[in-house]
């Protein structure tokens, strides 16, 4: 099983998105058009596959990282 958590897009380059979990960065390929800097994203087999409210990925990640930390 997968934990899909949402992180905040802080850089694009060429197509691939630098996403910040707040405890970490990862980078995922960007396919679909629609995706912007400050999106709240999920990458998923690094692919950048959704877009999630802002209040919806802040309320995930504090409880990410309550459970992590």
């Amino acid at each position: 099983m997968c934990l899909a958590v949402p992180g905040k897009i802080i850089e694009i380059k060429n197509g691939v998105a630098t996403v910040d979990y707040g405890i970490e960065k990862r980078k995922g390929k960007i396919i679909e058009k629609g995706f912007n800097l400050g999106d709240y994203v999920i990458i998923q087999g690094g692919v950048v596959i959704e877009k999630i409210e802002k209040k919806e990925a802040e309320d995930a990640l504090e409880n990410y990282r309550k459970a992590v930390l």
